[in-house]
């Protein structure tokens, strides 16, 4: 017997199913809008950033799926990959990070330009994972400052998103001059880093 196949016929308004963003603070005149530099400058920073994949195991895969075209992370405005520090701006650092590979972690990121972001995906590199060894880094905050942990081992591609989202939502609420601020240079000397 076949399956009865149902289709959407009711024909509704193109508004119900679009969610309109709100407009920002700001004056509007005509032809111009006028708001402020922080939120301008957050905007482009969050809709262009451009991750660093350091994959070292199963996590890695995760995220190979994330760039896939079924999740497709491109739709978020991270679709140029790099794997030059220099040019990046979001570390996601995946999988197993063994004790010896911590420096070559720290200098990869001490090659990152201001601002950068880290991101820490899969349990191992959160907090060492299954890993309670000698030879096994317990988690990358050790060595260098992490913004987003993503649970999970290894963590869906959803979860992959989702923090995504989050450094999303951190970098366009960051302050212009929080980089400058003591606070961020306290920050940086606690983990050896000027």
């Amino acid at each position: 017997m076949a399956r009865p196949v149902s289709y959407n016929l009711i024909n509704k308004p193109l508004e119900a199913d679009i969610s309109i963003a709100e407009m920002p603070e700001g004056h509007q005149g005509e032809g111009f809008f006028a708001t402020k530099l922080n939120w301008a400058i957050g905007l482009a920073r969050k809709n262009s950033i451009w991750p660093l994949p350091f994959a070292t195991s199963c996590c890695g895969i995760e995220f190979m799926a994330t760039m896939g075209s079924h999740y497709d992370l491109a739709r978020f405005g991270s679709e140029r990959v790099g794997f030059s520090p220099r040019q990046c701006d979001l570390l996601m650092v995946m999988g197993t990070i063994a004790k010896k590979m911590g420096p070559v972690l720290k200098q990869v990121y001490l090659q990152m330009a201001e601002p950068r972001w880290v991101m820490a995906v899969g349990a191992c590199a959160s907090s060492g994972g299954i890993f309670d060894t000698y030879s096994v880094l317990q988690g990358i905050d050790q060595v260098i400052p992490v913004d987003v942990y993503v649970p999970g081992c290894p963590p869906r591609p959803e979860a992959i998103i989702d923090g995504v989202l989050k450094i999303q939502s951190l970098v366009e609420k960051e302050s212009l001059r929080r980089r400058n601020s003591p606070q961020y240079k306290a920050l940086l000397e606690s983990y050896g880093i000027q």
